[in-house]
């Protein structure tokens, strides 16, 4: 559940989603490529430190159920924005006689940007990892490793898709199902959460 919560996350769109897609469309999938390994590297950064962070709570003492607590409240307050929403709108378009043309290398600082200075990362991959501490700690990796490969080959499919503008008007039409669904799911754990919370308790 937690595998696939990530990955409906990721297809409601965010900063770095209109940032890949807008150089996909203006200067072609080979340096939006660039965009998508950079907000890879800062997802996988996030994933790392979660991972190593919890590394030093103790399951039941009370830093762990205060991090509970809040990843809680966090994915269900998203969950909350995500259920009640009416569907990004994703506008397509722009001059690209005009718009400077970033190398790969660019790309890559962009996106790392991008994703680093995104606070819901760093508190999505912590809410996400505090439901797993109970998981053994290769386990947890694999989750980390799968979370990066998901973040880079999505990434790379919408720079690869953001050429063909039926695809994009396609994803465009069901968005408001899909951040819906997403908002379904992230309220499941959190309920998930909160019944473990009391019954540790």
């Amino acid at each position: 559940m937690v595998a696939g919560a990530h990955f409906l996350a990721l297809l409601s769109p965010g900063p770095d989603f209109f940032l890949i897609v807008r150089t996909a469309l203006l200067h072609g999938w080979q340096r939006a490529s660039g965009i998508s390994a950079g907000v890879a590297m800062a997802n996988g950064l996030f994933i790392a430190l979660a991972w190593a962070g919890l590394s030093a709570i103790a399951p039941g003492s009370a830093a762990f159920v205060l991090l509970q607590l809040g990843g809680g409240l966090y994915l269900g307050w998203l969950g909350w924005r995500l259920l009640h929403s009416s569907g990004t709108a994703i506008a397509m378009g722009a001059d690209s006689s005009t718009a400077p043309r970033p190398s790969w290398w660019q790309g890559l600082r962009m996106g790392f940007i991008s994703a680093l200075l995104n606070p819901k990362n760093a508190l999505f991959y912590a809410s996400l990892f505090s439901l797993l501490t109970e998981t053994d700690r290769s386990v947890q990796a694999l989750y980390g490793v799968w979370m990066v490969c998901a973040v880079l080959g999505w990434d790379l499919l919408i720079a690869v898709s953001a050429g063909h503008r039926v695809v994009v008007e396609r994803f465009a039409r069901h968005l408001g199902w899909i951040e819906r669904t997403t908002g379904v799911l992230l309220l499941l754990i959190a309920a998930g959460v909160a019944v473990q919370i009391s019954i540790a308790g």
